[in-house]
């Protein structure tokens, strides 16, 4: 966990250090003291300065081939280890590069540092046409971070770092923005602090509103229990807190894994079925844990869940529990500490609902398209054989039939950009950050033809790095999904015929492997080869070729 260090102005004289570095050595030394291991950036002119004392620190450097990979690799980093990393990024085109790469985390409450430079103290806001000058940096990117703040002096820097490790610890993680003036980054550093970081506590809950819920849901006939990926930083507790409900549980796409395929309590993360949104109309009450019930939590695009019964919300953040469905009971805390604290109020635990569990799974799943139903099947194929791999998707099909029908092995093993901001071309840079993060455990990429052309000079990275990484390319030749959803709706199908490239000769070029399957059997083939390779191997799927896999998967 990144812990923060107090401010300097309150550190006793001892606790300082006098150092003639500028401000861009020290940062290094302040960001491994806050336990940052990692930093994705391509060096310029005007980030150099930030290199200068890396050297003298244990940090990991990674230059990907575009700031947007560098901010969907700190993505991926922070989705599989729960540990955010820095993007150094240049001023201009490198923040405007990286800020889809913020909104897709954003979006989804994902931690990430991204420290820019930015022009000279007497140089802002005036318009003289300087190199990568915007007319507000900051304005900007404010949007797509929990916030964005201007150093302008040495002094200022650790207070600011502080700040956004309150961020990461204690409130809704989401990306934080600091830019240095470039005068300031070799302004000298003086007596700044680099030692010491404390823990930060989390929000508990209120006693009184955890003893309610209990009330309620220990009275409750027909409870049901969702879970987002709010929850996941509650980790087993989490699976805890079920259990002593004995309520059948929904997992948001981002929870998945919170309770592993075949729990009895496991409906799965099927909330967008009929049956299923008739049981949340019936259910009498409704614990919702961390997520939005938002479009991309419940699938429900166009609409919102109607809870006829009593809904507690528990979330960290007080705005977000009023929004979407309107709650009897919000109840502002932390996961980590709700959880414990909800099991500890509850009385005797209830006989375990594990009948209308598994008929409320059945018949959700009776409802998903059997194109999903046969991605489902071949994503647990391959975790059979690879039962701790994290799977990072793009937008794309096996990942939309997944988000439905497959069932994580453990948290933090399935994420994607369908959920949340929805951007394209996130599966292969995430997948690497994911590799990086957790290199013991296989790593898989699924991605489209078309979203893996917006970042496929990240090959180059991924054989950079040596990283063993299969990328799964499932290719239609264009922009299938959106193709199909033109057709439904009577609509002339225009720009989504695009050209498809040669992905083997690319993956070549850039020294990865390559090649193509045509049966599952085949694709397990290829993946046990790709994890033997010291590089990424891109695996092709041709999608007339898997139209076969419909009905033999």
């Amino acid at each position: 966990m990144v812990t923060a260090i107090p401010a300097t102005p309150g550190l006793p004289a001892e606790s300082r250090h006098e150092t003639a570095m500028t401000v861009g050595e020290a940062l290094p030394s302040l960001l491994e003291a806050h336990g940052i291991d990692t930093v994705f950036g391509i060096p310029g002119v005007h980030t150099v300065e930030l290199y200068r004392g890396m050297a003298n620190t244990s940090l990991r450097h990674v230059t990907p081939r575009h700031e947007q990979g560098a901010g969907f690799m700190a993505d991926g980093y922070a989705r599989a280890s729960g540990r955010p990393a820095a993007c150094f990024i240049i001023s201009g085109p490198g923040m405007t590069n990286i800020a889809t790469a913020m909104g897709q985390a954003y979006a989804d409450s994902i931690p990430m540092l991204v420290i820019s430079s930015v022009l000279n103290r007497n140089e802002l806001g005036r318009g003289e046409g300087r190199l990568h000058e915007l007319k507000n940096q900051s304005a900007l990117v404010s949007g797509v971070s929990a916030f964005s703040h201007t150093v302008m002096s040495a002094e200022d820097l650790p207070a600011i770092i502080d700040r956004a490790a309150a961020v990461f610890n204690s409130a809704r993680p989401r990306p934080v923005h600091i830019e240095l003036p470039l005068d300031v980054i070799v302004e000298p550093a003086g007596r700044i602090a680099l030692d010491r970081p404390q823990q930060i506590s989390v929000p508990a809950p209120d006693a009184v509103a955890v003893a309610r819920a209990a009330e309620w849901l220990g009275s409750a006939r027909r409870p049901l229990v969702i879970l987002g990926g709010g929850a996941v930083a509650a980790g087993d507790s989490a699976r805890q807190m079920v259990e002593a409900l004995g309520a059948p549980t929904l997992l948001t796409i981002n929870a998945k894994g919170l309770l592993v395929p075949g729990h009895p309590l496991l409906v799965g993360s099927l909330l967008p079925q009929s049956p299923m949104l008739d049981e949340l109309r019936d259910a009498d009450v409704v614990l919702a844990v961390g997520t939005e019930l938002g479009e991309t939590d419940t699938l429900l695009f166009g609409a919102r869940p109607r809870i006829d019964g009593r809904l507690i919300r528990v979330d960290i953040e007080a705005e977000q529990i009023m929004r979407n469905a309107q709650p009897a009971l919000g109840i502002v805390a932390d996961s980590r500490s709700f959880c414990p604290a909800l099991i500890a109020a509850l009385g005797d635990t209830p006989a375990p609902q594990t009948d209308r569990t598994a008929a409320l799974r059945a018949k959700s799943l009776a409802t998903v398209t059997p194109v999903y139903h046969t991605h489902g099947r071949i994503l647990d194929l391959i975790a059979s054989a690879y039962p701790d791999a994290i799977f990072a998707g793009d937008s794309t099909q096996p990942v939309y039939g997944g988000n439905l029908t497959y069932d994580a092995q453990r948290p933090r093993s399935w994420f994607n950009s369908s959920t949340g901001f929805g951007t394209l071309g996130y599966g292969l840079p995430a997948a690497m950050g994911a590799k990086l993060a957790c290199p013991e455990r296989p790593v898989i990429g699924l991605i489209g033809d078309g979203g893996l052309q917006f970042t496929v000079a990240e090959i180059a990275s991924a054989v950079e790095l040596g990283l063993s990484l299969p990328v799964i390319v499932w290719n239609n030749r264009g922009y299938g999904e959106i193709k199909t959803y033109m057709r439904d709706r009577g609509i002339p199908e225009i720009g989504v015929d695009i050209l498809t490239p040669d992905f083997q000769m690319i993956a070549r070029g850039f020294g990865a492997k390559a090649t193509r399957v045509e049966t599952p059997s085949a694709l397990l083939e290829a993946l046990a080869a790709a994890f033997s390779e010291n590089g990424p191997t891109i695996i092709e799927i041709e999608d007339h070729v898997a139209q076969s896999w419909y009905q033999t998967a």
